[in-house]
């Protein structure tokens, strides 16, 4: 096995499963079960962005081409959503893993709309989702199969890459949209027939 795919794999590997849990999280419907997942959740995330940023730093700090230079610049790309991550995502679960918490009394409380709405937000899966595609990306070349080395791969690749992570925060936003609505509480029907005459 090579050096380079051997640091490689434990970190795609912890931003797939986070990116896996992380999908579904808003189709839980107990509180309980919604609480447990978020700090599963909570934990794959934080493994990750600790593997991905002692990666990145100790490939920064090497001057070298060894195998660990060639796999940070490798996870270069996943740099901006892994800080997105590290400072939106991580606040939101840790708000989503409070509110969940609150209904530990009663573990069979089916978790709210709202919570689930919460737990849909973009800013929670998209991060999450785009750093376990970047950090896959980066495996290929690892094992000696480089797709942007071909001549008018490159391009195609990331334009593909791009409507790919634009797909997934659509899908996102409309399933969050879809369970925000549930959580708003209904209007009550006011009567339109006019007010007859009061009798005494």
């Amino acid at each position: 096995m090579d050096d380079r795919l051997a640091l490689l794999l434990p970190v795609a590997a912890v931003w797939l499963a986070a990116g896996l849990v992380a999908e579904g999280l808003p189709g839980l419907r107990r509180a309980r079960a919604l609480r447990r997942r978020t700090g599963w959740l909570s934990a794959l995330v934080l493994t990750g962005l600790t593997l991905t940023a002692a990666l990145l730093v100790a490939g920064l700090q090497s001057g070298g081409d060894t195998a660990l230079d060639k796999a940070a610049a490798g996870l270069a790309v996943a740099a901006a959503p892994t800080a997105l991550v590290a400072v939106c995502t991580v606040r939101r679960l840790r708000r989503l893993r409070a509110g969940a918490s609150a209904f530990t009394a009663a573990p069979g409380t089916p978790a709210p709309h709202g919570l689930r709405a919460a737990a849909a937000h973009p800013l929670i899966v998209l991060p999450i989702q785009a750093t376990a595609l970047a950090a896959l990306v980066a495996v290929p070349p690892a094992v000696g199969v480089d797709l942007f080395a071909a001549p008018g791969v490159a391009g195609p690749a990331i334009t593909v890459a791009v409507l790919g992570v634009a797909t997934i925060g659509v899908r996102h936003a409309l399933r969050h949209n879809r369970l925000a609505e549930r959580a708003m509480p209904r209007a009550t029907a006011v009567s339109t027939r006019p007010a007859g005459a009061l009798h005494v």
